[in-house]
Order: C-alpha cells, then sequence, then structure tokens
C-alpha cells in the first residue's frame, strides 16, 4: 500500500499539492506513482513564471522504465522550482512529499484547491488501480 499523508489533496493523474500559509501550493508526484516509474532520472519542469492549466501537462519525469506527464493540479503561475530535485531526480523517489517536490504554484482561484482529492478519495482510485492490476 502507498503512503498517502492526510494532509495534502491529490490528482487522478497521481500529483500531490499542498496549500501553504502565504497560499501557493507545492506540487510533486505521489508515492504511488514513483514507485511505479521506478527510477526517476530526469525531470522536465516548467519555467518560472510560466502559466499553467488545471489538468493539462507542465512537465515530465523521466525513469528507467517510461516517460510521463505531469500534470497541473490547478491553474496558475510557477513561483518556485526545485533546483536540487532537477539536479538530483533520485529524490523523487527517495523523499517523494518531502525533498522530492517539484513546482510551486501562485493559484488563479485558491477553491481550485479545494476541488482536489482528499487523501480517503486518493486512496480509493490507489486501490482501484491495485485492484485492477491484481495486487
Amino acid at each position: 500500500m502507498s503512503l498517502i499523508p492526510p494532509d495534502l489533496r491529490y490528482t487522478r493523474e497521481h500529483e500531490w499539492a499542498s496549500l501553504g500559509d502565504d497560499g501557493k501550493v507545492k506540487v510533486g508526484i505521489t508515492d504511488f506513482a514513483q514507485s511505479r516509474l521506478g527510477d526517476v532520472v530526469f525531470l522536465d519542469l516548467p519555467e518560472l513564471e510560466s502559466a499553467v492549466t488545471a489538468g493539462e501537462s507542465m512537465g515530465e519525469v523521466e525513469s528507467t522504465k517510461s516517460v510521463s506527464d505531469i500534470y497541473a493540479p490547478l491553474s496558475g503561475s510557477v513561483k518556485g522550482l526545485n533546483a536540487e530535485c532537477r539536479d538530483n531526480p533520485a529524490l523523487v523517489n527517495q523523499d517523494p512529499y518531502g525533498e522530492g517536490w517539484l513546482v510551486v504554484i501562485e493559484p488563479g482561484d485558491a477553491a481550485e484547491y479545494e476541488g482536489l482529492l482528499t487523501a480517503e478519495q486518493y486512496a480509493a482510485v490507489v486501490a482501484e488501480l491495485e485492484g485492477a492490476e491484481g495486487g
């Protein structure tokens, strides 16, 4: 069973979002996603100040197995990038909810955050996928 911190919000595409006190949202990929990807070897992240749109690709994560899109959990402007993670993509595998975060987005509409999946809802998505895979 994948680790799903209860205080974060999630997308069906396996990104997590954490709302900061400053109203900005830190984003990364979930433990479930990194475990399915395998060893992450490269990250293609959006540029600072670039606009991102909820549900659309804002970058890619490349692993030894595949290349997958990173989807924006909400619309807004990119205000921070994890340069350490870009230089050492293995952090995504080692600490997906901590040092392995990817970007910080300033949302255009703060209400979008509330529309993301709760930990319980995301756990149901993961359980469904794990069930479909036979465990």
